[in-house]
């Protein structure tokens, strides 16, 4: 690992144990075993920094979702990449809340515009099949609003000082959002 891969692995690291609001150059530059200078003559600035590991962030999470293996079922492959985005929340919830709060601010970054490209092209293969009750643009809205509110149920347990959302609630929260995009009747089923 070069220096600059050292660098960015301890951002993540900080990002991911403290979150975005505590996050700082001296803690990365501990982890990193690296001086200011060195981390500053490879980012420019603490906001340089903060910016490659978020991109890196969701690099990694537009990774786990491109290499994820789906169902040849659209509406399974869409619950499915579903449950890998909820699941990258749920295990790193400091990072993913970094990462939203950057998109917040208003943040262009690519993995994260291909990582919701993903999502159209599932809702796109159920409209494919005529199975959409809603345009797909409402019903790609509807899935990602979902999972970014099952997520933030992982992100906020901490702070409501609460065990994690218990699995029914996130299924129900998913279903939930599957039943509304969907016209077919038998897709109720999965609510029950």
């Amino acid at each position: 690992m070069n220096t600059y891969e050292k660098i960015l692995a301890a951002a993540l690291q900080v990002l991911e144990e403290e979150g975005g609001a505590k996050f700082s150059t001296r803690a990365v530059c501990t982890i990193a075993q690296v001086s200011a200078p060195t981390l500053y003559h490879h980012f420019g600035n603490a906001d340089g920094l903060l910016s490659a590991a978020i991109m890196e962030a969701f690099q990694q999470l537009l990774q786990r979702k491109s290499t994820a293996v789906l169902s040849s079922h659209p509406q399974e492959a869409l619950r499915q990449g579903w449950d890998n985005f909820v699941g990258f929340a749920a295990t790193r919830p400091r990072l993913y809340s970094a990462m939203m709060g950057r998109l917040l601010e208003g943040a262009q970054i690519e993995a994260a515009a291909r990582a919701y490209q993903l999502l159209v092209h599932n809702v796109q293969a159920i409209a494919d099949e005529d199975q959409l009750a809603v345009p797909l643009e409402t019903a790609a809205g509807l899935i990602w609003a979902s999972a970014n509110a099952a997520s933030l149920l992982h992100v906020t347990a901490e702070t409501r000082k609460t065990p994690p959302p218990e699995p029914s609630v996130i299924h129900l929260i998913r279903e939930s959002a599957m039943q509304l995009i969907l016209n077919s009747d038998d897709e109720k089923e999965g609510l029950r």
